[in-house]
């Protein structure tokens, strides 16, 4: 290990290819392939676009997608009915029409949110088909340059999934907004931190999901027998908890779909119980459809009404699955499950519940068992103990994905990404992460014991999320939708006012375990900061270190340096340039490869890359060093770590990029950028203006003619062909950073413990990319940031 002594940026000039006409014919076949976001898809302004990216469904296929979708989507919103009349009323019923306050708000928040907000809005805020937090980020990010990746290219706009550039003509109002985002950094860390702390919120509900859910539903066996305790409750609890997490290396794919019709019949159930009761007890329960009732519930309660909204907001726990998992089904289907099963179920179990409580007061700690009729008591039982245990496993899964997200964009240290179907997009299982939700489970329901202070903390996660994704929603209506100011601000006055009040809610009861997530959130927040942090600033190191061509053609024509039989992949993250370390190497180690690859692994803010866009090559020197650089470009759904498949799909692009590339030799100077650091290429050469192409300018070698060229693209072709048969060899930087000399103490703190502990305690860059062990060498140095 040493460290780089010379801390000079050297002037940067790469030679670039020119795309061929084979590569322009395939650029005009994206437009066929380009996959067009949100409202405007699915208001079907863009003609010929299909929602959902490349699902293009028919009814049949739409109502089965609804049908898988139930068993996936509506567990955690779904078991809500176990807990919310006893978490709203922890005080008792004070007045008989407080129920129909109550029911009331219900009612209400549940249209309005899951169902106006959420299935007719958010749901088409997708990217390309997928949701979630980061989603609506990387919306952003396409459409303005606000993000803080120091490796983006000019290139990366190319790709088909890319653009968001839609029709409209309300151009002013995005235009302004977008230049003051891309202007403030301020606006970029801003939107960077929201980000995070709405995917930590949203981790924080895949640990309580779990908690609240199961401790519900197994409390309800004290119907049946008093020797079942709270400590015995909670050890049941506990041991079922274990089981779930011990199953997730088996894949959430098959639990999900399987148990579908597990949720259908739990539906129906809560349904059926819930006419049952309305007829039963007291239908005039239907009066609560009168918002006058809201109005004189906090009349009569005014600051206890305040408070209990945090148990009233539990009937919306899980909402924000159904945007997460929507990239596995259609926002279509999406929304014909919620409309024709969800939505009509939960409102018939809350007001048979209330009609329940109109006449047994008393019964308000256990409304949910108290209120089944005696011979449908077990099978109520078992079927909740099953839907609870289906609604932590779609929590637990939407924790996998997110994480997979923020780790792709460098906001995350690295884990192994497990894909555990080859069916189902999506589907990912994270060893590290199931572990510690597992641990954090057993903590909380083992400290908490009851299920009133987890609902405390439960509110606070859910409420936090939805108002971090309305806030980032209001940024794509008006820029990216383009979306009339006056909806844009109803939207504000009725959605946002009403997350802000129940906001203000749930934050009343921090000392009363509401700190839980927040402190779980400030702990992830903190982490992926740090990360995000030193990654950013050990690129820039990076890029500023990097070697020029001059200096590798020196180095690959030396005559003291020996060239080795085979390819060599030298894997770092930069893609701007030749990366330090390899200076470091060649000083240690005189030997170069026949055919030498820069690789460098890079995920862009949308869901999917193509595959025949994934790779981008430069050649690097004279076409007979054969040294070349290669961007890999994934998206954050994308599979990274297939065994052997990235080496055998780069060596066949490569030797396409060779055949295709037009040899006329143009230079690539990387200039800065002021608000990014990132290098944005400029072509030196003189254009065609019919194809686009660059026309024939001098070599290296002082002139090329046709026949020449395709000479040396054939010896070119067969040189990798043959290297590739004698072997493959990957070239790892492991790179060492610490803090430079005279660093304050916070700097120090943060590079040489937090961020160096994460390293060392998690995945190697090795293991992530499933590189074989056999034909593996890491090089190792020291960065001093």
């Amino acid at each position: 290990m040493s460290n780089v002594v010379d801390g000079a940026s050297e002037d940067v000039k790469e030679e670039t290819e020119t795309p061929s006409q084979e590569m322009k014919e395939r650029k005009y076949s994206w437009e066929r392939l380009r996959r067009y976001d949100s409202w405007d898809v699915e208001t079907a302004r863009v003609s010929g676009s299909r929602g959902h990216g490349s699902k293009n469904c028919d009814w049949t296929m739409i109502l089965q997608l609804a049908f898988q979708s139930i068993g996936i989507v509506y567990g955690d919103i779904g078991t809500s009915p176990l807990y919310v009349y006893s978490s709203t009323f922890t005080k008792g019923i004070n007045h008989n029409d407080d129920i129909l306050g109550v029911l009331s708000l219900i009612f209400y928040t549940i249209t309005l949110i899951p169902l106006i907000k959420y299935v007719f809005i958010v749901l088409h805020a997708n990217d390309n088909g997928d949701g979630g937090t980061f989603a609506l980020y990387s919306l952003i990010c396409r459409y303005a340059k606000v993000s803080l990746l120091p490796s983006q290219q000019a290139e990366d706009t190319n790709v088909s999934n890319y653009q968001l550039e839609l029709p409209s003509n309300r151009l002013r109002r995005a235009s302004k907004l977008k230049s003051t985002l891309e202007k403030s950094s301020f606006a970029k860390y801003l939107l960077l931190f929201v980000t995070m702390l709405g995917t930590s919120m949203v981790m924080g509900d895949g640990v309580l999901t779990p908690c609240i859910s199961v401790l519900s539903a197994v409390g309800g066996i004290k119907k049946a027998t008093s020797a079942m305790t709270e400590g015995r409750i909670v050890g049941v609890s506990v041991g079922i908890l274990i089981c779930l997490f011990l199953a997730q290396r088996f894949g959430t794919d098959k639990v999900g779909y399987t148990f579908a019709p597990v949720i259908i019949v739990w539906f129906l159930m809560i349904g059926g119980i819930g006419i049952f009761n309305f007829f039963e007890y007291d239908p005039s329960v239907v009066k609560a459809i009168n918002p006058k009732y809201i109005i004189d519930y906090f009349r009569r309660n005014k600051k206890d009404a305040w408070i209990s909204l945090g148990g009233v907001v539990l009937a919306i726990t899980g909402t924000e699955a159904m945007f997460a998992d929507v990239g596995h089904f259609t926002v279509r289907s999406v929304q014909i499950s919620m409309c024709s099963v969800t939505f009509p179920s939960l409102i018939l179990a809350y007001a048979g519940q209330a009609s329940y409580l109109r006449l047994h007061h008393s019964h308000v700690g256990e409304t949910f068992y108290k209120s089944i009729p005696e011979r449908l008591y077990w099978p109520m039982f078992g079927v909740a103990v099953l839907a609870s245990i289906i609604a932590s496993q779609a929590m637990i899964s939407g924790t996998f994905s997110i994480i997979q997200q923020s780790l792709s964009l460098g906001c995350f240290p690295l884990v192994k990404i497990i894909h555990t179907s080859s069916k189902y997009e999506g589907q990912v299982y994270i060893p590290e992460i199931n572990y510690l939700l597992m641990f954090a489970c057993v903590a909380v329901t083992a400290g908490f014991k009851t299920t009133e202070k987890i609902a405390n903390a439960y509110g606070i996660a859910v409420v936090f999320v939805m108002t971090l994704t309305s806030a980032l929603l209001v940024l794509i209506m008006v820029m990216i939708w383009k979306t009339h100011i006056i909806i844009v601000i109803l939207y504000v006055l009725i959605i946002g006012s009403i997350e802000l009040f129940y906001l203000s809610s749930v934050l009343s009861k921090f000392d009363q375990g509401g700190y839980l997530p927040l402190v779980f959130a400030a702990f992830l927040v903190s982490v992926m900061l740090i990360w995000n942090y030193v990654y950013r600033k050990k690129y820039m190191y990076e890029l500023d270190n990097k070697v020029s061509p001059d200096k590798i053609r020196e180095i690959a024509t030396d005559p003291n340096f020996r060239r080795l039989p085979g390819i060599a992949l030298f894997y770092s993250e930069l893609v701007q340039g030749i990366p330090p370390i390899f200076k470091h190497y060649v000083a240690n180690v005189p030997a170069l490869h026949s055919v030498l690859v820069f690789v460098s692994v890079k995920s862009l803010p949308i869901s999917k890359v193509p595959p025949d866009e994934r790779f981008l090559f430069r050649r690097v020197g004279p076409s007979e060093l054969a040294v070349f650089r290669c961007v890999v470009r994934y998206g954050y759904k994308d599979v990274q770590n297939e065994r052997g498949s990235l080496e055998r799909a780069l060596v066949d692009r490569l030797k396409e990029f060779i055949r295709d590339e037009t040899w006329a030799q143009p230079m690539e100077v990387s200039h800065h950028d002021g608000e990014n650091g990132g290098a944005t290429p400029m072509v030196v050469g003189h254009h065609d203006g019919e194809n686009g192409g660059a026309t024939p300018m001098l070599g290296h070698d002082g002139g090329i003619d046709g026949v020449d060229e395709e000479e040396e693209k054939i010896r070119l072709v067969e040189l990798v062909e043959r290297e590739m048969n004698e072997g493959v060899v990957h070239l790892l930087g492991e790179s060492e950073v610490v803090a430079r000399r005279g660093s304050g103490i916070g700097r120090r703190v943060l590079i040489d413990y937090v961020y160096n502990g994460l390293r060392r305690n998690l995945r190697q860059r090795d293991e992530v990319f499933e590189i074989p062990h056999k034909r593996l060498l890491k090089v190792g140095m020291t960065y001093e940031l």
